[in-house]
């Protein structure tokens, strides 16, 4: 197993799923507009939710591929790794949304393992790692984000904590 492959691609998750958090704190109304403009599913529930938010998304875009240089990376694999970690996001607020669960519920590990696994898959071949180390990678993320969403919300960056 080769670290440094998993944590680069830990580090461009974690950019790509903070972002969006950070962007709401500092921006705060920008863009605040739902990703979704408020349109409903088959079964007459949002689609996403409110909190899926245009400037999340650009926000977690431009935070991965801004830092994948920093980390010896192509800036496209910033950009594959943000654009699925948003893509794992929305999934698993899909999801949520037909459960019933209100936005910013919690659900352990469909809110961890989409926004994790996803962009660790897709950006595999780039960072060099297998899929048993993608799934540590998500692994790590998982337990990282629980104790870093806590402090986020003790800072009052996150309304939330998970």
């Amino acid at each position: 197993m080769r670290l440094w492959p998993i944590l680069q691609g830990l580090c461009l998750v974690l950019t790509a799923n903070g972002a969006p958090v950070l962007a709401k704190a500092f921006l705060q109304e920008w863009g605040a507009q739902p990703l979704d403009l408020g349109c409903a599913f088959l079964d007459g529930k949002p689609l996403f939710g409110k909190s899926k938010t245009i400037r999340g998304v650009l926000a977690a875009l431009l935070a991965a591929t801004l830092t994948a240089p920093l980390l010896g990376l192509n800036w496209d694999v910033g950009l594959l790794a943000g654009a699925a970690a948003m893509a794992g996001d929305l999934f698993s607020s899909f999801v949520k949304r037909r459960f019933g669960l209100p936005p910013q519920a919690m659900a352990p590990g469909l809110d961890q393992a989409p926004e994790s696994l996803l962009p660790l898959l897709a950006c595999k071949g780039a960072l060099g790692i297998s899929t048993a180390e993608a799934a540590i990678g998500a692994s790590l993320f998982w337990i990282g984000e629980l104790i870093l969403s806590r402090a986020a919300f003790a800072m009052g960056i996150r309304d939330r904590p998970y």
